[in-house]
């Protein structure tokens, strides 16, 4: 099993030059025992992965955690990636798959950081601004976690349908679709905070 306790510690051990080592070859690497290989694809997922899982649990602290055991995790169990897909798709199923049980079991509260709902106006004043995030955070969470999922990777972190669907194991459309049912639900609930319409 590999020993990730703390890759960021060895990152200057670790020259990343242009254009590398692909991934299949840096996988198969990994496979034979090569540290350095494994160090090359943590730089090259974590810091996407990071941002998703914090997105996803709202927890720095916890976000490394599951960050390192999204790691240990697939680099000890290579024997059971076929690479039908790409590692970095593999590795991001595990992470999510990670948060998820780790919201179900702590039962955190997400804080949600990011854009909003295009026709969802953030207050300028402070207090108002504090009003919105709280409700903003708070309508986030009433999605249902297929909604949630693709709202924050593809609104709060620009992944596109397709990689969703492949991260997911869904379709481009269910991705779509969850999409607009989540950002209908959000202006639902977050309608007293948009700009009011005049007529003239």
């Amino acid at each position: 099993m590999s020993n990730l306790a703390n890759p960021m510690m060895h990152a200057a051990a670790v020259p990343l030059q242009a254009p590398g080592p692909s991934e299949s070859a840096l996988v198969d690497r990994v496979r034979r025992g090569d540290r350095e290989a494994e160090y090359a694809l943590y730089h090259l997922h974590a810091p996407r992965i990071h941002r998703l899982v914090f997105r996803l649990c709202g927890d720095a602290a916890l976000t490394d955690d599951l960050l390192q055991d999204a790691f240990v995790r697939a680099f000890s169990r290579l024997d059971l990636f076929r690479g039908d897909a790409a590692f970095g798709t593999w590795l991001h199923r595990i992470a999510i798959n990670l948060t998820l049980n780790a919201r179900r079991s702590t039962q955190r509260r997400d804080r949600w950081i990011g854009e909003m709902p295009d026709d969802i106006a953030a207050p300028a004043e402070p207090a108002l601004d504090h009003d919105f995030q709280r409700s903003f955070n708070e309508a986030v969470d009433t999605l249902s976690p297929g909604q949630r999922e693709v709202f924050v990777m593809h609104t709060l972190e620009g992944y596109t349908h397709v990689e969703i669907g492949e991260i997911l194991g869904i379709s481009e459309g269910t991705s779509k679709g969850r999409l607009f049912h989540a950002r209908a639900r959000l202006r639902q609930l977050l309608a007293r905070f948009a700009p009011e319409q005049t007529h003239g």
